[in-house]
């Protein structure tokens, strides 16, 4: 995996340099088997995730979404280098360009999405900064294949609850298992952040949401 120096970690969403929604994506442009399932990631940061992702599940597509734009920048560059057409990164703020870019893919393609370790945003009046608002999981109901997978990884407990919260309050998603914080990764490779947490003995607090069928 290549490794990237440290930058900002936090960027405020609500800022208004981030008010701009992506502009609209020629799909075709940008992936060589354009109707393969869709891997998205949310917060991808510099992307080393599904970098590896990429290579590993040649048969998906994936998608990373970042707010960091010198961090998209680096990872296109990887991806470029390595010649992979199965995956991409954007520039965006998901607050305000979810819902257009998952509308403009292929129907039926958005099969699994990630969101792990976002920025926590401790204090309270920064709430309405982390990732997870009602609003994305709408979005994500709206888009992702019914049995699609939403897949939730925090080292906080209490974001991890938070985001936890916010889709099984939404009737199109259902938490897998016992309701149990799972014990290992459902996917084939660990983020940067993940392996760190353990490495240091402390605990990631997982889950797994499915996108239920309409009866």
């Amino acid at each position: 995996m290549v490794r990237v120096r440290r930058v900002r970690q936090h960027v405020n969403p609500l800022s208004q340099k981030y008010q701009t929604p992506l502009a609209p994506i020629e799909w075709e442009k940008v992936y060589s088997q354009l109707n393969q399932p869709m891997h998205l990631d949310i917060g991808c940061a510099w992307g080393g995730f599904l970098l590896d992702m990429a290579q590993v599940e040649t048969n998906w597509n994936f998608l990373g979404l970042e707010i960091r734009e010198t961090l998209v920048h680096k990872a296109n560059k990887w991806q470029d280098e390595l010649g992979l057409t199965n995956l991409h990164y954007l520039f965006c703020n998901v607050n305000n360009s979810l819902k257009p870019l998952l509308s403009s893919l292929p129907t039926g393609t958005l099969q699994r999405v990630t969101i792990q370790f976002p920025d926590p945003w401790f204090k309270n009046r920064h709430a309405k900064r982390r990732v997870v608002q009602p609003e994305l999981v709408q979005e994500l109901a709206d888009y992702l294949v019914p049995d699609g997978i939403v897949f939730l990884q925090s080292d906080i407990e209490f974001v991890a609850v938070e985001m936890c919260d916010r889709f099984a309050a939404h009737p199109a998603f259902r938490r897998l298992g016992t309701g149990e914080w799972l014990a290992e990764n459902l996917l084939p490779v660990a983020t940067e952040r993940e392996l760190y947490t353990l490495k240091k003995g402390e605990p990631v607090y997982r889950a797994v949401f499915e996108r239920v069928r309409s009866s």
